[in-house]
């Protein structure tokens, strides 16, 4: 038993040392593939699409928007907004006794009238946040922050953009152009900062990273170059994933006209961070991200955006949301390498086609699943890579099935052919010959010999059946010849092809289907959806020798009877006749029911017409279907020869 088992173990390794290297090369192209950044596109794209579709979010009441609209520009009749709106502005916001006040407006520069006053707010409110464009852009130009504001009420507006113009990350911290040892913080980390401070919880270094940066117990995950779906990305800087509000309502927002107004409750603006920013597509103060529902798609306003990044801090380390983290790479490796094991592995337990259809799509769906999961979780997890090598090695592999099945199919049929060559010339070097010379004889004799006619059937029969097997041999040949006097297309519905076969078959010259004067037939519509061309010839062929033989051994048969229909669930073919055995046969069955001996009965049964190879076929052809096949007695008289199978059951290859 011991070494059974290592000799199939032994033969299971060695199968798939030989068959596992194409699915092994696919894994490593995807790999290669991935780590090139050919797939970058497509995992960020994905990414964007798993956030997008999470269940919507409450909104965080900590941060409210006071969005500067188109209708508030046309209003003051210039732009930028003058700084005596803005001091107006925030000195109305004030009032609310708000935690923070983050300024997302640009302010190096005076914009008259009431440049002094702003100043003078600027100067009295410590909790103002004002911002600058710390980090060059592309004419190396950067952006003051208000000249009356202290650094620690400063913090910059720069973003982190990917290739195709999003922005998934949030920049925390980052040296200047002219001094690396300048180190700013960004406008929402100093917005989170001001609020947490009034929880008593302050900002400090990372333990588990120590470029990192913490509140409390909560670290924010750094980005390195090569995190989640990144390859080579430009992690200057202190950045994290932004994980944005899911929701279509993640923050309230008020207008200008609104405060002015004063038609707001105060308990929205008291005690929160208020943020002010222009919404005005005039103004251009865009963010482009696909894992928000904006405006537009892809496209919110620029306040809103940092909103999310500062909200995002505060949630984390108030609510304990998750920030977005990622696996190591040696385990984003194995997870792929497992997915394309599995694709592989596929073709090796599950042998037909449509089952491997069906696992590759189970296959498929899951990981997709598995990585949503996830990013509810806050992981970020490969998701296309994983999807590459499940469908590369899958289709490669249902590929080489049909190949496979092609090459065994010709094979097979080549095997058949040679066996029917064989068989032929066997017959043809030994019997044939021998009736040839019988034939010959009696045709020379003078007094014709009375079974002459039969000796010459039987040639002809002979070698009829011969140039029908060799046809039939071709399994993918759409017809079926029956005899040399007609030729059924297999395509035709199976109730139709069997009508032929019946018809075609009662024409033959047997002896007792001449004394037959009642028919009962019945043909109706089957379903075929699950049968080949191989079996409708094989099942026309069924009901061809069960007519040939009540023609043969019904002897005395008046009545036939033909069904061949649906009950219930089961289709089936019948073929009953009414004619006797022979004599001793009938003897021994009435002595057995006599005596009850159903041993007996069964046994004399099964011998009442021959048992051959047209009951070997019968049995196999049954096996093929999932059915039973049976010849048994008819009553009172006769023997009822039927074939059953499952209506239901679906075959495809």
């Amino acid at each position: 038993m011991k070494r059974d088992r290592w000799q199939a173990a032994k033969t299971e390794v060695t199968t798939w040392r030989r068959g596992s290297l194409p699915g092994l090369m696919v894994i490593v192209a995807v790999m290669m593939a991935r780590l090139s950044g050919a797939l970058q596109f497509w995992e960020l794209v994905t990414f964007d699409r798993f956030l997008l579709l999470r269940p919507p979010e409450p909104m965080d009441e900590r941060i409210v928007i006071v969005g500067i609209t188109e209708e508030d520009i046309q209003r003051a009749k210039t732009y930028p907004i003058p700084d005596r709106d803005i001091a107006d502005l925030l000195k109305r916001l004030q009032a609310y006794e708000p935690i923070a006040i983050g300024l997302d407006i640009v302010r190096d520069i005076p914009v008259e009238p009431g440049n002094a006053e702003l100043t003078s707010v600027f100067r009295s409110s410590k909790n103002t946040i004002g911002v600058e464009i710390a980090l060059p852009d592309r004419s190396g130009l950067t952006v003051e922050p208000p000249p009356a504001l202290p650094p620690e009420q400063v913090g910059f507006a720069d973003t982190v953009l990917d290739a195709d113009g999003y922005q998934r990350r949030s920049l925390l911290g980052t040296g200047t152009h002219k001094s690396p040892q300048d180190y700013r913080l960004s406008f929402p980390l100093r917005l989170a900062e001001s609020y947490l401070a009034t929880k008593g919880i302050e900002l400090k270094d990372g333990i588990r990273d120590r470029y990192a940066m913490r509140f409390g117990s909560i670290e924010l995950t750094r980005v390195q170059s090569n995190s989640g779906g990144y390859v080579r990305a430009d992690a200057a800087g202190n950045q994290i994933l932004l994980n944005v509000r899911s929701g279509k309502l993640p923050f309230r927002v008020l207008s200008l006209a609104q405060i002015k107004s004063g038609k707001v409750n105060p308990d929205w603006i008291r005690g929160k961070i208020v943020l002010i920013g222009i919404m005005s597509f005039s103004a251009k103060d865009l963010a482009s991200s696909g894992a928000i529902a904006g405006i537009n798609p892809g496209r919110i306003y620029g306040v809103e955006m940092q909103a999310h990044a500062t909200s995002q801090i505060i949630s984390a380390v108030l609510d304990r949301r998750s920030l977005i983290r990622v696996w190591a790479d040696g385990w984003e490796t194995l997870w792929i390498v497992v997915w394309g094991l599995l694709g592989m592995s596929l073709g090796r337990f599950l042998h037909l086609p449509w089952k491997i259809l069906l696992g590759l799509l189970i296959a498929s769906i899951s990981p997709i699943a598995i990585c949503y999961g996830l990013i509810l979780l806050g992981w970020w997890v490969p998701i296309v890579p994983v999807l590459l090598v499940l469908v590369l090695n899958g289709t490669g592999l249902m590929a080489a099935l049909f190949y496979r099945h092609e090459q065994e199919l010709r094979l097979r049929l080549e095997e058949r052919q040679f066996a029917i060559e064989q068989t032929f010339n066997a017959i043809h070097s030994g019997p044939l010959q021998t009736l040839v010379g019988i034939l010959r004889t009696a045709q020379g004799e003078a007094t014709p010999s009375p079974f002459l006619p039969e000796l010459q059937r039987l040639s002809h029969e002979l070698r009829a059946v011969y140039g029908s097997v060799q046809r039939d041999a071709i399994a993918d040949e759409p017809n079926l010849r029956m005899g040399s006097a007609i030729e059924l297309a297999l395509q035709a519905p199976l109730h139709e092809l069997l009508y032929k076969v019946y018809s075609n078959t009662l024409e033959q010259e047997l002896p007792y289907l001449k004394t037959i004067k009642f028919k009962i037939v019945q043909f109706d519509p089957f379903n075929t959806l699950h049968l080949r061309l191989e079996h409708k010839r094989s099942l026309c062929r069924f009901l061809e020798e069960a007519l040939c033989n009540v023609g043969k051994h019904a002897i005395e048969a008046t009545r036939l009877t033909v069904i061949c229909t649906q009950e219930g669930d089961r289709q089936v073919i019948r073929v009953a006749d009414n004619g006797r055995g022979k004599p001793s046969d009938t003897e021994a069955i009435n002595s057995a029911k006599t005596n009850c001996d159903k041993e007996i009965i069964e046994d004399i049964n099964s011998k009442l017409q021959p048992s051959g190879l047209g009951t070997e076929l019968a049995n196999n052809l049954a096996k093929q279907l999932g059915g039973t096949f049976r010849r048994y007695p008819n009553q009172p008289r006769g023997i009822v020869c039927e074939l059953t199978w499952s209506a239901k059951r679906r075959w495809f290859w």
